[in-house]
């Protein structure tokens, strides 16, 4: 799950950070780290519970993922959220992630389980898949790999600023307010803080002050209170342009 280029910094925490050249490097070794968990999520429970966030450099990571030796037939991909808009709109996460994973992998299409954002009731769409996930992953869920973005705002997920959804700790499943033009739904802190994995892929040199924050558990942006322990983060050198990437390659080589 490493890459010869990569540099990683130890947290007291456990919070690992892997730099590596390019957003195409980062997207390759998410793809090898993803393929890591899911063998031993097979081998010691069946199944593999993957959450997947949406971004350009994650649709790389999901084409990279269809090569790699994954338990398909045992795979199961939740979303971490959703933009609430037709089906087929280019601002859905879940038409970018059939293209990227389900055209190009033999992942059962019944396998990914998409956010019904498409249902007039948004609260009950938040807690029928809150359902699915139980059904899932146990109850209360567990993730075996979250996988989740770093905006330039801090938000994680659709975990944004200053949205009463950041105060949500009794549901799995919510529904933002407006952000960007769209409502969200968007999985909670308490589910993300269950997983047994988290996976950051943070690239681009918009990202970098957000990735010092993150780093030092920040608790004042969204994604500086995701559960650190037992997370990766692997980053560009864009975006890891603020942690002394130099001194650390010197470091490690």
């Amino acid at each position: 799950m490493t890459d010869p280029d990569a540099g990683s910094i130890p947290r007291e925490d456990s919070m690992q950070i892997q730099v590596l050249p390019d957003a195409s490097a980062v997207a390759r070794e998410a793809a090898r780290a993803i393929a890591a968990e899911a063998q031993a999520a097979a081998a010691a429970r069946g199944r593999f519970v993957l959450a997947v966030s949406g971004g350009k450099t994650p649709w790389q990571m999901l084409r990279a993922l269809a090569d790699e030796d994954m338990p398909w037939h045992c795979t199961h991909v939740v979303q971490t959220d959703e933009r609430i808009a037709p089906a087929g709109d280019a601002d859905r996460n879940l038409t970018h992630l059939r293209e990227s994973l389900l055209e190009r992998a033999p992942l059962p299409p019944a396998h990914i389980h998409a956010m019904p954002v498409e249902e007039a009731d948004t609260d009950d769409a938040a807690r029928s898949y809150a359902r699915t996930l139980r059904e899932l992953a146990g109850e209360p869920p567990v993730l075996d790999l979250a996988h989740l973005g770093l905006g330039t705002d801090g938000h994680t997920a659709s975990l944004l600023p200053r949205d009463p959804v950041l105060d949500v700790a009794d549901r799995d499943v919510a529904v933002t307010g407006v952000y960007l033009t769209r409502r969200r739904m968007t999985l909670t802190y308490p589910v993300l803080n269950r997983s047994r994995r988290i996976l950051w892929v943070v690239t681009g040199a918009e990202k970098a002050g957000m990735l010092e924050r993150l780093r030092a558990g920040d608790l004042g942006i969204p994604a500086g209170r995701v559960r650190r322990e037992q997370a990766l983060v692997l980053a560009d050198h864009a975006a890891a342009a603020g942690l002394d990437i130099g001194s650390l390659q010197r470091e490690v080589c």
